[in-house]
């Protein structure tokens, strides 16, 4: 879930924590796991208070198909009303990932570098639940 949250845009620790509803310790226990791991890597985006973002490397953005996969898993089988509460739009067109992580209107290959996310229309639904 902290991996969705990041590839989602949410890159600083508050963000992090206010989206998944966690304590802090927990959050920064598996924030500290996946650093070690080479998952995420974290930077100073200010320094007085010391303050950090984290982003995936290189590792963490090959799970992006992975986690794709798992949200159009979700989304089909656990979806609120009205729809997912998140899309995945392709920057170019606003196309969505296919089964093929392809753009459903272009057919270009997409991945983190290319799409970006949004609420969708189940977005409110999915808050409440």
């Amino acid at each position: 879930l902290v991996l969705r949250s990041i590839l989602l845009g949410h890159h600083r620790f508050d963000d992090i924590r206010r989206d998944l509803d966690v304590t802090r310790s927990v959050l920064s226990a598996r924030l500290r796991r996946l650093e070690d791991a080479g998952v995420i890597e974290r930077r100073a985006y200010q320094a007085r208070p010391e303050r950090f973002e984290y982003l995936l490397t290189g590792k963490g953005l090959e799970l992006w198909p992975v986690l794709n996969h798992l949200r159009r898993w979700g989304d089909a089988h656990y979806a609120p009303p009205g729809g997912p509460p998140v899309v995945i739009e392709h920057a170019g067109c606003g196309g969505e990932p296919d089964g093929h992580l392809l753009c459903d209107r272009c057919r270009e290959p997409l991945g983190p570098g290319n799409t970006s996310a949004r609420p969708g229309a189940g977005a409110t639904a999915a808050a409440s639940l």
